[in-house]
């Protein structure tokens, strides 16, 4: 591997560690569509590129979302009573999702990534108000809403924070909190999601050296070492900076990626 793809997975590492603290996102909005990018100007045929980039982002993620966990946890900001809840779910949706992911071709997905991130980028420019009167809902509600965000998060590799945060605050769960309770669940999440693709590479084997099932571990590692460090600088400005103002700014990014993605692979 040359020194331009180490210097690309850091840099990668660098911005989605930093996200992930700041939105409560896991990163694999921006992951995915660089890593397919990468991939295949490495050389890998398209037929596998997609599993292996959603695969990769899905490992680095949890390395980003216990630094991104750890560093709300210590804030206080974290509502462990809804993770509870929604944990359980999120980790079997999760899991199962990735054995749908294995058997999808790459322009399916990256077709299904890129409607996906594009509704994503329009909720979050959005930002539409809950009704106030809306409270949390009960925990067989926060069980299947956690194991669909799963589903869906195990199919784009992303730490749920894009489904989660709208979710919670549709429930008028403050979004500072959201976005903190939204990283602590992209934690099991992640696990659930890196040994899914694991699993799932072993019974469709691909040609890329140093993989594991569906994780390039040399992108895993470099993407990991820098997160790691930015996620709670992330963190910790999330509760300075004017959020809501950068997730509209964020939707743009998620969106010209997402596009990129879909017509590099299609």
């Amino acid at each position: 591997m040359g020194f331009e793809w180490i210097a690309a997975f850091l840099i990668l590492g660098l911005v989605v560690g930093f996200m992930a603290g700041l939105l409560g996102i896991g990163g694999g909005g921006i992951m995915v569509p660089v890593l397919t990018s990468i991939f295949l100007a490495q050389g890998l045929q398209v037929e596998n590129v997609v599993h292996l980039a959603l695969g990769t982002s899905m490992a680095s993620i949890v390395f980003t979302s216990f630094a991104s966990m750890r560093a709300h946890h210590k804030k206080g900001a974290v509502e462990w009573g809804i993770v509870k809840l929604m944990a359980p779910g999120v980790v079997l949706g999760t899991f199962l999702a990735t054995f749908i992911a294995a058997w999808m071709h790459s322009s399916h997905l990256a077709i299904f990534f890129a409607i996906f991130m594009g509704y994503v980028s329009f909720q979050m420019a959005r930002d539409k108000k809950p009704k106030p009167g809306r409270k949390l809902l009960g925990a067989p509600a926060l069980f299947g809403g956690g194991s669909f965000i799963g589903a869906i998060s195990a199919l784009v590799s992303i730490g749920g924070g894009s489904l989660t945060v709208p979710f919670l605050v549709w429930q008028n769960v403050d979004l500072k909190r959201a976005i903190a309770t939204s990283a602590a669940i992209g934690f099991p999440l992640s696990i659930a999601g890196t040994l899914g693709y694991i699993i799932n590479g072993f019974m469709h084997p691909n040609s890329m050296e140093f993989a594991t099932g569906f994780v390039y571990l040399p992108a895993v590692f470099l993407i990991s070492i820098v997160s790691y460090f930015t996620a709670p600088l992330g963190a910790s400005l999330a509760h300075k900076l004017p959020v809501k103002k950068l997730k509209k700014i964020f939707a743009l990014l998620l969106l010209i990626l997402s596009l990129k993605m879909l017509f590099s692979v299609v």
